[in-house]
């Protein structure tokens, strides 16, 4: 797979080396996640980041381990980072790296102090919350090396501050026990136990959230690094707090094997298809109650739109068809009136998209159609049906087919039902009520793949036949523009009444929402490369198609600021990179060619989320990173895609 490496260069320059992260997860949902650089930039940042109950309910514990150098002259060499309210960068260890690279998804550290070289290596026990953080003595010594323990135990989407109760810290053999939570244990542990006041969390700051906190320093670590391949490690766990982890150099060699056995099962054609095996393994974890996904960290649980989407990649693309049986097993069983649940980081399952189930069907599908699993698909065909018919009859949020033209139709008051789903102030800034074009090209997707899976099973499917001949002339007929590309949405309540009024319009808006129109297995219609060539000449971007093409009303180029300015520009012009697997998709159709749409998000992988791919960029050039550094289907789409 793809090494990713930088120098003294990138390393030294603080604004370079703090917006590239690395994430190391631990296959719960929890992770290690950190910069280049060493400095903490978001309050999500940690060496262990412990999963609750769900993915969502995350506690930062420890937040860093810095080292420091006792040279023979005395010298006292730091090599952490910090910043902190007053503005300043102190310490600042990141000017004496010479080399950062993730190799095998790990990532490893090298500071050069003269002839002394010190490399760190850190990983996570698979299945488990603990993470292993290894030092060597490379060239030079001896030396004595500290490592500076600071923590806390919060929620991950808050702060602790030193105007609260202390950390209670419990003695034990190597280390501590902080808060009853979790384990730290090395050598030579000398405990402190006080607050260091005042850090400073700059991405926090841009995206208009609090960006300060307290840290406790729990205490230091200290030993001796006598001659080259002498090694220093600390262990932090929570969970079984008496039963030890391996040694962490045994963590660090078995998670760089597990991490190959992970790229080699999927067997990759080349070394991107190799990372892209290895990031799509971040957000596959096990949970209490059997496999799911985490749709993207740092800060995002388990959502089922996001996992449908992402199905085929993360499972079918990377040799885990078992698991996925599993996992698509357990989220057919919270179906509800023909509705997939959406377990909401929130932690209470709703019932609250329009598209989640369609993306279900299509997942189960393509299961089948690729794995060859028609046990599966005889299994789960009653419950489709029920899906169908639940559509039928009319379900949740105004969700029904419409008599008249046999057209899926959804909208509610207040709600937001397809994956735009951004509101301010409780008020959806794309509602996109009425007959959304992914919407319907999903719902004839499904009727169309459901009869597939009758007729595999052997039951008569003439139903549904007639069902999505009849959705798809409607389709062909209610979609097309005199513009040249798909409405976004027809039937669409004008914006002058009320829900439910009278007045009706269509909505021609340019957004990629129609890719799916023709680049789904069961699509309604076929690409042609002149209207292809409109979409894209309006919403294509290095990283993706924007969410809304510059053209239009309501065009916002910059997703940034605080909450409220990031979600009005979500999806009104945002780029998302999950679409380049429908756009390549659509494009194969159409007889054209697709490498080259690749290429920025292969360059991408080195830029923002190490080896990853993020969740959202700028619309306008440059097309800065947003959202979530590693998000799931912007992963699953690129690797679905490339292949």
């Amino acid at each position: 797979m793809s090494e990713i490496r930088f120098g003294s260069q990138v390393c030294g320059e603080l604004t370079s080396a703090a917006g590239r992260e690395w994430l190391v997860p631990d296959g719960r949902g929890g992770y290690a996640m950190g910069t280049v650089g060493g400095l903490r930039t978001r309050r999500y940042h940690g060496l262990l980041v412990v999963p609750g109950e769900t993915p969502a309910a995350r506690k930062v514990a420890l937040a860093s381990l810095d080292p420091a150098v006792l040279l023979p002259s005395g010298a006292r060499v730091r090599l952490g980072a910090h910043e902190w309210v007053s503005g300043d960068v102190d310490p600042r260890g990141f000017e004496l790296l010479e080399r950062f690279d993730l190799t095998d998804g790990l990532p490893r550290w090298r500071w050069r102090i003269g002839d002394v070289v010190i490399e760190r290596e850190l990983a996570m026990l698979p299945g488990r919350s603990c993470v292993a953080v290894l030092h060597r003595l490379v060239s030079g010594g001896p030396v004595e090396l500290e490592l500076a323990a600071a923590g806390t135990w919060r929620d991950a989407h808050g702060e602790r501050r030193a105007d609260g109760p202390p950390l209670r810290m419990d003695p034990v053999d190597g280390g501590a026990i902080i808060e009853g939570a979790y384990r730290l244990a090395g050598p030579g542990w000398t405990p402190h136990g006080h607050w260091w006041r005042g850090a400073y969390y700059r991405e926090e700051a841009a995206r208009g959230l609090h960006p300060e906190e307290d840290l406790w320093y729990a205490g230091q670590f200290r030993d001796t690094l006598r001659r080259p391949g002498d090694t220093v490690s600390v262990l932090a766990w929570a969970d079984d707090l008496a039963q030890e982890p391996p040694p962490a150099a045994q963590v660090v060699a078995a998670a760089r094997q597990r991490n190959r056995a992970v790229v080699a099962a999927a067997k990759p054609t080349d070394p991107v298809q190799a990372t892209l095996a290895l990031a799509a393994d971040a957000f596959v974890v096990q949970t209490a109650t059997g496999p799911d996904v985490v749709a993207g960290y740092p800060w995002f649980g388990a959502w089922s739109r996001d996992t449908m989407i992402s199905y085929e990649g993360l499972f079918l693309c990377t040799g885990r068809a078992d698991l996925g049986r599993e996992l698509l097993r357990s989220y057919a069983a919270t179906l509800s009136e023909g509705m997939l649940a959406n377990t909401a980081d929130t932690g209470r399952v709703e019932y609250n998209t329009v598209d989640g189930t369609l993306w279900f069907l299509h997942a189960v599908s393509r299961h089948v159609t690729v794995t060859g699993d028609t046990d599966l698909g005889d299994e789960l065909l009653p419950a489709l049906h029920a899906v169908i018919d639940a559509h039928l009859a009319g379900t949740r949020y105004g969700i029904g087919v419409d008599p008249a033209d046999g057209l899926l139709t959804a909208g509610a008051a207040g709600a937001a039902l397809t994956w735009m789903d951004a509101r301010v102030y409780g008020v959806p800034v794309t509602p996109r009520h009425g007959k959304p074009v992914e919407v319907n090209a999903l719902w004839i997707n499904g009727l169309a793949g459901i009869a597939e899976l009758a007729e595999l099973a052997g039951r008569d499917a003439d139903a549904l036949h007639r069902l999505h001949e009849r959705a798809t002339k409607a389709f062909r007929d209610r979609f097309p523009t005199p513009g040249g590309w798909l409405h976004d949405v027809v039937d669409a309540p004008a914006p002058a009444y009320p829900l439910g009024g009278a007045a009706y319009h269509d909505d021609d808006l340019l957004r990629p929402n129609q890719l799916l129109a023709w680049s789904l297995p069961f699509a309604p219609l076929e690409p042609d490369p002149v209207t292809l060539g409109r979409v894209g000449a309006g919403l294509l971007t290095p990283l993706g198609p924007r969410s809304l093409s510059p053209d239009c009303p309501g065009f916002i180029g910059r997703h940034g600021g605080g909450p409220a300015e990031r979600d009005s520009a979500y999806h009104q012009g945002t780029v998302w990179p999950w679409l380049i697997g429908p756009y390549a998709d659509a494009s194969r159709r159409a007889g054209l060619p697709v490498d080259e749409l690749f290429v920025g998000l292969e360059a991408h992988l080195g830029e923002y989320g190490l080896g990853s791919v993020s969740e959202t960029a700028d619309g306008l050039a440059p097309h800065t990173a947003t959202g979530c550094p590693f998000q799931a289907w912007s992963v699953a789409e690129l690797l679905r895609a490339r292949r």
